[in-house]
């Protein structure tokens, strides 16, 4: 299992839109190391769902991916924003996938902390300037920002309710 942090602004598509929908698409993502994670990204991996783009910046919940890579349809379509004229049907270049949310985190993690968390240090995401919308995690980091945000990291391996 790999373990991802997912950025979103909360305006545009928040942890809480995420748990009312049960299951939707990771889409419009167009910078290709991005990309190239998100075709990393395997059924029943986990994911951190971090809040992006507003006061403060944070981990607000867990999801987990179920369904792996498959082309965004939102590159073929030319009313969407993520529209990409050079995409052909038969060779896709933007690829999303689809999450579920796992629970939300009892506490909120703003950005602030993550920054003063030991394990965090190489992480992408403290970093100034790092605007991809998907990341990879190790796995002492994901345990580390779940402490921080009120889970027991044991609790790993058992189902968890979806929120």
């Amino acid at each position: 299992m790999r373990y991802w942090l997912l950025k979103s602004e909360p305006d545009v598509f928040s942890f809480e839109m995420l748990c009312a929908r049960g299951c939707e698409p990771w889409n419009g993502v167009r910078n290709y190391q991005a990309r190239n994670f998100l075709r990393a990204m395997r059924q029943g991996d986990l994911a951190l769902f971090y809040h992006s783009n507003t006061s403060p910046s944070g981990v607000a919940g867990l999801a987990r991916i179920v369904r792996e890579a498959y082309p965004d349809d939102l590159q073929f379509d030319p009313q969407s924003p993520y529209y990409d004229p050079k995409s052909a049907g038969g060779e896709p270049r933007w690829s999303m996938v689809d999450i579920a949310p796992v629970q939300a985190l009892p506490r909120f993690v703003p950005l602030d902390e993550l920054r003063r968390l030991p394990e965090l240090a190489d992480c992408a995401v403290i970093n100034r300037g790092n605007r991809l919308s998907v990341l990879p995690v190790t796995f002492a980091e994901w345990e580390a920002v779940l402490q921080a945000g009120g889970l027991d990291p044991a609790r790993l391996g058992e189902p968890v309710e979806v929120a």
